[in-house]
């Protein structure tokens, strides 16, 4: 146990001596090889040019709609997928194949589906202590024992559940296990992939709160990725919208809410429930007309100018980039 307080403190005083970002990702391209046909084939484009930066002890939330390519974000960023283009860099140092291994002792995942992200033929205990073993970070086993114990009373399970298998638990208590999983090594940043979307809403509501206390008692930062809106605002100081593979907004939580400027951010937040009767009578919501463009055929430009209705002649010319329009509002839009 002081082996690893000795770690979160040594970790602690090299971190000022740093920058403000704990992760800046430039250029991030992810694509892979479809078959069209016998000796044909086309580049789905799941993550195309994406660019940003997360602060220390800061949460960004990575909204959009299901295919725009925000999971596939996050495995690139852990190098699950060795990314097509771009640079990662975390504290500072570009990530590659030869120390990801190293660096994933402070970059740590939680996945979607607690279901299937727990090896049903592992106890709880095994589970928590894995990613100990990897990587090395106990003295004795009485050390790990206790590693294993503290992490799972972290969460909200008891040490007499250790011996239990994965499926002998709830959705909730398997996602509790995956993020003591996730904290076990310590780490400094952790990617949420969409995870508490498989829970019911009031169990939803207690892993959210969970995370915010874990981050105030560790300093993590956080890539929140969810397509729920409401979700994403609870949790993020800053939210990213992304739309067919391209960062097309990005701002602080409270400027993107009140002031969403690209029409498909304006119509995700037209689309939130509003609890108040009047209120919701009153507000007008937006209707996007036609379907998602296929991945594999991305509109020329503006990959969204076939749903916008502020389309131009310029939208279908050129792809627009990410413009600071004020306190480090950015959005992608010719017409906005």
């Amino acid at each position: 146990m002081n082996e690893m307080n000795n770690m979160t403190t040594a970790t602690a005083a090299t971190d000022q001596t740093k920058t403000d970002n704990i992760l800046e990702v430039k250029g991030l391209k992810q694509y892979f090889k479809v078959k069209t046909g016998f000796f044909s084939s086309l580049p789905l484009k799941a993550v195309d040019d994406v660019s940003f930066e997360i602060k220390r002890g800061e949460t960004l939330g990575l909204v959009g709609e299901s295919g725009c390519g925000k999971t596939t974000v996050g495995r690139s960023l852990m190098h699950l997928y060795t990314p097509t283009a771009g640079e990662v860099y975390f504290d500072g140092q570009k990530i590659d194949k030869s120390n990801i291994t190293e660096l994933r002792r402070n970059m740590q995942m939680v996945f979607q589906d607690p279901y299937s992200s727990l090896n049903p033929r592992m106890t709880v205990e095994d589970i928590v202590r894995e990613p100990l073993d990897v990587h090395k970070l106990y003295g004795s086993k009485k050390e790990r024992s206790e590693r294993v114990a503290e992490m799972l009373s972290l969460v909200g399970i008891s040490s007499e559940q250790a011996s239990r298998y994965a499926h002998e638990f709830s959705g909730g208590q398997r996602q509790r296990i995956g993020i003591a999983r996730a904290l076990a090594i310590d780490p400094r940043f952790i990617v949420c992939d969409e995870s508490v979307s498989a829970l019911d809403v009031s169990i939803q509501a207690q892993i959210l709160n969970m995370f915010k206390e874990l981050q105030a008692k560790f300093h993590l930062s956080y890539l929140f990725i969810a397509h729920d809106i409401l979700v994403v605002t609870y949790m993020s100081d800053r939210i990213a919208v992304m739309y067919l593979g391209k960062l097309i907004e990005m701002a602080d939580t409270m400027e993107i809410n009140n002031n969403p400027v690209h029409p498909y951010t304006q119509a995700l937040f037209s689309a939130v429930p509003i609890p108040d009767p009047r209120t919701a009578r009153a507000s007008k919501r937006i209707m996007l007309e036609g379907d998602v463009p296929s991945p594999l055929r991305v509109p020329s430009g503006c990959a969204f100018r076939t749903r916008c209705p502020y389309v131009t002649a310029q939208c279908s010319e050129a792809t627009p980039p990410l413009t600071d329009r004020g306190n480090g509002h950015l959005v992608a839009c010719w017409n906005k």
